[in-house]
């Protein structure tokens, strides 16, 4: 046979050499296999995963929460072994309280500490605050609730100065709030004029901030059962959200754990709370600094501005260049400051029984900034949560309850906090460090 017989016969169409050509091409052994999320892995293998993911995040500089938490521990068992009544019912009753006031005004600097920047007025603020409730509600006569909301615009208009000054005409924060804490406070001797102090009136609006308890044990435990529903509910609806998008989400066991801690947290909180000895029911402040906890923390995690903060915090040209308007930021932030400080100087005006020159004074500002830090709020911007205001509060206010119970000097008190803010900028500091070192940053 030629060799012409035995070459075969080359397709006469282009569909026979589509076909042919098909015919000789190697199919692939197995179909490309998708990309899978590492998280949902980790979700996967159970407590072995979670507890891999937590060790590599713990590595990796990602401490979250978690030193605070720690020192919480550490903090309760000390006391209560130096004082069995650390953790009794009145004792809580006065870190809730007294965390109130100095925690709300934490949460404005939480936002300014998420731009990266610093607010050294919030103090006077809240002194110029509390002076003004005072001035128009028993010297001019005015309306409580219309006193109460005069006081804290005031606030929100002296903020939004000092984020003007900053936004627009280029003075650094550091200078300008310094200018308004200066000022600001000689604003506040000069409204309260020769006497220096107003007396709160009984049964007014400031007073109840820190003096009405919720007497009845269904408010307690309420409120806890609210917290845990709204807790849940929100897991379930971030959970529902993602996976219609096709992203990892929480497995049902991983809600329903979460939910349990928090649920006897709350529960456990309450039920102290309701002690019939020694506490007088669930105070008012603690619920209006959760009500501002909540609120806050849904504008920054839920909202387009809270996460333009985060983005003017991270990188101010990478936002500006993204269509965000920094100045507009920066002053609304350095606004919702303002009128929180003010808010919060009520507060410390009903504990003091009236507004006084010292309104806002002493150490009130280096306690709130405090508070945004030792909580987990990074100094270098960008990096926070609202809920640190509640969690540095409450490690300060501990410690300074835990040290009034042994009869510690403020001498002391003073040291000990400072050194406890030391240790949280070193943590930050050491941990933004580890995450370059690791590559998350």
């Amino acid at each position: 046979m030629s060799d012409l017989a035995k070459t075969p016969k080359s397709p006469e169409t282009p569909a026979e050499t589509s076909r042919v050509s098909a015919e000789r091409t190697v199919e692939p052994s197995a179909a490309p296999v998708p990309a899978v999320d590492p998280r949902l892995l980790v979700r996967e293998e159970g407590l072995k995963g979670y507890w891999s993911e937590f060790t590599r995040k713990v590595r990796g500089g990602e401490l979250g929460s978690l030193p605070v938490f720690v020192g919480l521990i550490v903090i309760a068992i000390v006391f209560q072994l130096q004082n069995s009544n650390f953790l009794s019912a009145s004792s809580v009753a006065n870190v809730a309280v007294y965390s109130s006031g100095l925690g709300i005004m934490a949460v404005g600097i939480v936002f300014v500490l998420l731009l990266g920047e610093i607010d050294l007025s919030v103090g006077s603020v809240a002194g110029v605050g509390a002076a003004v409730w005072a001035v128009l509600n028993v010297n001019h006569g005015w309306n409580d609730w219309l006193a109460v909301l005069v006081a804290v615009l005031s606030g929100t208009a002296l903020g939004a100065l000092h984020g003007f000054f900053f936004a627009k005409i280029g003075v650094p924060a550091f200078v300008v709030t310094l200018a308004g804490f200066l000022g600001w406070s000689g604003l506040q001797e000069w409204m309260m004029g020769g006497e220096g102090s107003i007396n709160t009136p009984s049964g007014s609006i400031v007073e109840n901030l820190t003096n009405y308890f919720f007497e009845d044990k269904a408010a307690g435990y309420g409120l806890a059962l609210v917290a845990v529903l709204a807790y849940a509910a929100s897991l379930l609806m971030d959970s529902r959200r993602r996976r219609a998008a096709a992203l990892p989400a929480r497995p049902t066991s991983e809600i329903a754990l979460r939910t349990g801690v928090v649920a006897i947290l709350c529960f456990a909180v309450a039920y102290v709370l309701n002690e019939p000895s020694g506490a007088r029911g669930l105070p008012l402040a603690l619920v209006l600094f959760l009500a501002v906890l909540v609120v806050a923390d849904f504008v920054a995690r839920r909202t387009t501005f809270g996460r333009q903060v985060f983005a003017v915090g991270g990188n101010p040209e990478a936002a500006r260049r993204a269509g965000i308007s920094v100045d507009r930021i920066r002053i609304t932030v350095f606004a919702l400051s303002g009128m929180l400080g003010a808010f919060g100087g009520l507060f410390i005006a009903s504990l003091s029984g009236g507004a006084t020159k010292s309104v806002g004074g002493g150490n009130t500002l280096m306690l709130v900034i405090a508070a945004a830090v030792i909580g987990g709020t990074s100094l270098f911007g960008g990096r926070g949560k609202v809920w640190s205001a509640l969690l540095g509060m409450i490690v300060i206010q501990s410690i300074q309850q835990g040290l009034n119970m042994i009869g510690m000097a403020n001498a002391i008190q003073y040291m000990i906090t400072g050194a406890v803010l030391l240790a949280a900028v070193v943590i930050d500091s050491v941990s933004r460090r580890t995450q370059k070192t690791a590559g998350r940053a």
